[in-house]
């Protein structure tokens, strides 16, 4: 197999960041990398368009990064409540996911992408708990949520029998 350097003009998933020399395969530069404009060969007059590129690249980390703070703190002081339907005894119908805690967080006016929640497991009972949530690379934070009945919470032995 034949192999090209090239230099990352944007970012690609799994293989670098602009600014960064990477070596893949010469079809793969030749047929996707080349033609899209995302590297350019890597040569003596491309070498000097490195440090622009690094430089570039360490701004737009640098203002993600503030922006990943920015979300995590108003992360912090959401405190959604998930509403759930519940049964005998206060036994929950089904689970809540992550995604229910992202719709929340959604209708709270916090954007984020519902891949980035996440939950060891779904959850079965009712009170409160913490779902992960990764902002950024670099930021991560706990986000607490109460889960609360929808309707009055009837134990079985108060239940109304029928006669």
């Amino acid at each position: 197999m034949a192999y090209t350097e090239v230099l990352l003009t944007r970012p690609v998933e799994k293989l670098g960041a602009e600014g960064e020399q990477v070596r893949v395969k010469a079809g793969y530069a030749r047929n996707f990398l080349l033609p899209r404009n995302i590297a350019i060969p890597l040569n003596r007059a491309n070498r000097k368009q490195v440090e622009a590129l690094r430089k570039a690249r360490r701004i737009r980390e640098e203002r993600e990064l503030s922006a990943a703070n920015e979300l995590a703190e108003r992360l912090r002081v959401a405190r959604p409540a998930i509403a759930v339907k519940t049964g005998e005894g206060g036994r929950m119908y089904g689970a809540v996911t992550a995604l229910h805690v992202h719709e929340k967080l959604t209708e709270a006016g916090i954007e984020i992408d519902r891949r980035r929640v996440h939950l060891p497991a779904p959850i079965k009972e009712l009170g409160r708990h913490a779902a992960t949530v990764r902002v950024h690379p670099e930021v991560s934070v706990e986000v607490e949520f109460e889960i609360v009945s929808e309707n009055a919470i009837v134990d079985s032995e108060e239940a109304p029998e029928d006669s």
